[in-house]
């Protein structure tokens, strides 16, 4: 079940999203597991860091998910 982590934006970068929903620890983990196919965005394997997310979006890594919501 993906947890709801509210942007106070339109939109939001992948790797900015994932150390905000605690997803990853740091920028330079986000940029790796990118980077290893390892970050699915909506059930799709994302493999560009700056890709913009906006609300509804699902990101999933190993077990964990989370949803963009709006604040």
């Amino acid at each position: 079940m993906a947890h709801d982590i509210p942007i106070t934006d339109d939109s939001i970068r992948l790797g900015q999203f994932l150390k905000l929903s605690s997803l990853i620890d740091s920028g330079s983990d986000a940029k790796a597991a990118i980077a290893e196919g390892l970050v699915a965005v909506n059930g799709d394997v994302e493999l560009r860091r700056g890709r913009q997310l906006r609300p509804g979006d699902t990101v999933s890594i190993g077990g964990s998910s989370a949803r963009v919501t709006q604040a």
